[in-house]
């Protein structure tokens, strides 16, 4: 049987079809813009930074990156990036909601995504992270653990997103040994409270001296005064967002893992692929978005008791049987 002109034709359409629309979602200049605290703060922008370098080595499709000093760039060095044509553009913290909800308005053939807020925009991928699940192991893991039974917090910015950390870290605390103290601390209240390691080692300080043997940071750059002050008064330290149980080898409990680097990989790779679609991303322990550290750094501290609870914990969250509160939806802590 004979094929017509007009069916090779068509077929010959098609696949041009198909080859330029391939051709059109590789075809993507990716980048980041970092939040306040820097690319290399240990913490949050840096697992941004290291799920981006991920990308290019497995793609070999570079990206754009840049750290903004203050908050007035926001809006103008936003615009600059979309303006040059880079897309999908990633942009760490909630502070960027309202530069990117004007800019992804001028930009609408831009893809934008932002980690830890909702921007409801059809070109905007807001990626958020059920904080108060992995700080609720991470908190289980520290009651476990303590020998004072009573347990510390530092946070960055006082803002609902961090107080989230601090209940699902006092819930996990409270759930496993429910006669156990919590002291908590926020850093300030301007942007400035990521970036001031020498006051979260104060506060940590103050909560060691009111007998904390462990305390959690959940604060950026910040987070580093913390670590080394518990490390240096030989107690433990929990890390958070990326891994940073190696900081101080030994005094690092567990860090609980906001997996940033792999939202920005997903959503890069995506875009790569042509199934990026904007719309809200959610990541927990279902889909493990978040979760703890156990690696070389901490095997010897990290008891099988304290595994034991904590993995325990994870199983019944994730089947329903415990319920984390989130203090986003309420700005109510239960405990």
């Amino acid at each position: 049987m004979k094929v017509s002109n007009f069916a090779k034709f068509g077929a010959a359409l098609m696949a041009g079809v198909f080859a330029c629309a391939a051709a059109y979602a590789d075809t993507i200049k990716p980048a980041v813009i970092y939040d306040l605290g820097g690319k290399f703060d240990k913490s949050f922008n840096e697992g941004v930074f290291h799920g981006a370098t991920k990308f290019t080595k497995d793609t070999g499709i570079k990206f754009r990156d840049l750290e903004i000093q203050n908050d007035a760039q926001r809006e103008q060095i936003l615009r600059k990036f979309a303006k040059d044509g880079f897309s999908p553009i990633i942009m760490p913290g909630f502070a960027w909601a309202t530069a990117l909800s004007k800019i992804a308005d001028e930009y609408p053939k831009t893809k934008f995504g932002i980690i830890d807020m909702v921007v409801d925009k059809p070109n905007v991928q807001s990626m958020v992270f059920k904080a108060e699940e992995g700080s609720f192991l991470v908190g289980v893991i520290a009651a476990k653990t303590t020998k004072t039974h009573t347990l510390g917090f530092v946070g960055g910015m006082d803002i609902p997103l961090i107080s989230a950390f601090e209940c699902g870290y006092a819930q996990g605390v409270k759930y496993a040994a429910a006669s156990d103290k919590v002291i908590s601390n926020m850093t300030g209240t301007t942007p400035a409270a990521w970036n001031d390691p020498v006051k979260g080692g104060e506060l940590a300080k103050a909560q060691i001296a009111q007998g904390a043997d462990i305390v959690y940071a959940a604060a950026g750059a910040t987070g580093q005064g913390v670590l080394k002050a518990a490390a240096d008064a030989g107690k433990f330290g929990i890390g958070v967002d990326s891994d940073q149980d190696n900081l101080f080898p030994g005094h690092i409990l567990t860090s609980m893992l906001k997996r940033v680097d792999v939202a920005t990989y997903d959503s890069f790779m995506a875009a790569k692929n042509g199934t990026w679609k904007a719309g809200i991303e959610v990541f927990g322990l279902k889909n493990n978005g978040v979760g703890y550290a156990e690696d070389e750094w901490n095997r010897t501290i990290l008891t099988t008791e304290a595994k034991k609870a904590a993995e325990a914990a994870k199983a019944d969250i994730i089947a329903g049987k415990i319920k984390v509160h989130d203090f986003m939806s309420d700005n109510k802590c239960p405990v």
